[in-house]
C-alpha cells in the first residue's frame, strides 16, 4: 500500500496541531516571503506588500521613538536639578519608554492572534504600526494598566469588530489615547503628567507644563515659560513620548513621502488650514500666538505625518485628501483657540475626520459623476 503524501503538515489545515496555524503562518511570512505568491497571470508583481508598507512605517517612526527616549531622561534629570551625559539620559528614558512597547504589543498582539485563531483567518499585519504608534501619543508615566485597557479597547472596538485591518473607520492608536483622555483625564492632562519623575523630588518652582499648556496666557506666556522657536522645533519640551521633536518627525516624514506611503496632499493641506484658522484668529485678535508657531507645539506635526495620512482611516480621492487634510489642520486649531480646557486639538480633529473621511469621498464622487453627465448630455 503507497503512503499517501498528500497528507497534511502538522500546523496546517487538517493537521495535528492545525488550530495553530493562523499563529504559525504569520510567524512564518513576518520571517519570510510567503511560498504563495503569484506566479503566472495578469497580476502587478511588487516586492512591496502590506508587511512592508507596516515595516516602513515602523522605520519611519524610529526617530521619533529614539529621541522621545532621550527627552524623556532629558526632562526627568532637568525637573530634578541634576545633569546626566547622553547616554545615562537615553538610558534612563529607554527603560521608561520600553514597558509601555511591552504592554501595547502583548496585550494587542494578543487580541490579534486569538481573533485570528478564533476566525480561522490569518493574522493581520496591521497592527505591527499601532502598537509602536501607541506609546508615542501617551505620557511617559501613564500607569500600565491603563495602557493595557486603553489598547484592548482600540483592538476591539477600534478594529476587530469592523473586520480588522483595512475594514477600520477610525485610527486604533488615537482611539486608545482617547479612550483614556475621557476614561482617566488626571492621567491625561495638567501640568504632573508629562516628566517623569521617578522617586526624586522637583526642585522648587518646577512645571512640567507642556507649551500648549501656556497657549491661553499668549505668545509672551510661551516664552516666559522658557519656550522658543527652537526648543519646539528641536523637542526639548514636555509633552508626549514621540510628539515634541519636529526634527525627528520632518525625518519620518521624508521616508514615508519617498517611499509613496504618506500622501503629501494631506500634510500640505493640514499645514494650510492651521495656518488659515492660526492667521485668523491673529486678525480677529483671538490669540497673539503666531500662526506658524502653532505648527511647533503639541501633537500637531505628528498627528499630520502619521496619523492624517493613514491610508485606511484618510479620504482616498485625490480632492478628497485635500479637503479632508484642511479640515484637520482647521480644526486643530479652532479647538485650541475656542477649547482652553483641552488645548491639544489634534486628537480630536484626526477622529472626527476620521469619521466624515467617507463623506467626503462620496461627496467627491457625486460631484465628479455629474460632471461627466453633464458633459455627456451636451456632447
Amino acid at each position: 500500500m503507497e503512503e499517501n503524501t498528500n497528507k497534511p503538515g502538522l500546523f496546517e489545515k487538517g493537521g495535528k496541531l492545525g488550530f495553530l496555524h493562523s499563529t504559525v503562518d504569520a510567524f512564518d511570512t513576518f520571517l519570510r516571503v510567503p511560498a504563495t505568491v503569484t506566479t503566472k497571470g495578469s497580476h502587478v508583481r511588487d516586492a512591496v506588500d502590506l508587511k512592508r508598507v507596516m515595516i516602513l512605517v515602523v522605520i519611519a517612526l524610529v526617530p521619533a521613538a529614539l529621541f522621545g527616549m532621550w527627552n524623556v531622561g532629558y526632562q526627568h534629570y532637568l525637573a530634578i536639578g541634576e545633569t546626566a551625559g547622553f547616554w545615562a539620559t537615553f538610558w534612563y528614558g529607554f527603560l521608561k519608554v520600553l514597558p509601555l512597547y511591552i504592554v501595547s504589543y502583548v496585550v494587542g498582539l494578543f487580541i490579534e492572534f486569538a481573533g485570528a485563531q478564533i476566525k480561522g483567518e490569518e493574522v493581520n499585519e496591521g497592527y505591527l504600526v499601532s502598537g509602536f504608534l501607541i506609546p508615542l501619543i501617551m505620557p511617559v508615566d501613564v500607569p500600565l494598566w491603563m495602557l493595557a485597557i486603553a489598547t484592548a479597547f482600540a483592538v476591539l472596538f477600534g478594529k476587530e469588530v469592523f473586520g480588522g485591518t483595512g475594514m477600520n473607520f477610525l485610527n486604533p492608536a488615537l482611539l486608545a489615547r482617547a479612550f483614556l483622555f475621557f476614561a482617566y483625564p488626571s492621567k491625561m492632562s495638567g501640568s504632573d503628567v508629562w516628566v517623569s519623575l521617578g522617586k526624586d523630588t522637583a526642585v522648587d518652582g518646577f512645571t512640567g507644563a507642556t507649551p500648549l499648556g501656556h497657549l491661553s496666557e499668549g505668545i509672551q506666556g510661551i516664552t516666559a515659560a522658557g519656550y522658543d522657536w527652537w526648543n519646539l522645533f528641536a523637542g526639548t519640551v514636555p509633552g508626549s513620548v514621540g510628539e515634541t521633536s519636529i526634527i525627528a518627525i520632518l525625518l519620518g516624514a521624508v521616508i514615508l513621502l519617498g517611499t509613496g506611503i504618506a500622501s503629501w496632499k494631506i500634510m500640505c493641506s493640514s499645514v494650510l488650514g492651521a495656518l488659515f484658522v492660526g492667521w485668523l484668529g491673529n486678525v480677529f485678535g483671538v490669540t497673539d500666538v503666531p500662526c506658524w508657531f502653532q505648527l511647533l507645539m503639541g501633537g500637531f506635526a505628528f498627528g499630520t505625518v502619521f496619523m492624517a495620512t493613514d491610508p485606511v482611516t484618510s479620504a482616498q480621492t485625490e480632492t478628497g485628501k485635500w479637503i479632508y487634510g484642511f479640515l484637520v489642520g482647521a480644526l486643530c486649531i479652532t479647538v485650541r483657540l475656542f477649547n482652553p480646557g483641552y488645548a491639544e486639538g489634534m486628537m480630536l480633529a484626526i477622529l472626527l475626520m476620521n469619521t466624515f473621511a467617507p463623506l467626503i469621498d462620496h461627496c467627491v464622487v457625486t460631484v465628479a459623476v455629474n460632471r461627466r453627465n453633464k458633459k455627456v448630455k451636451t456632447a
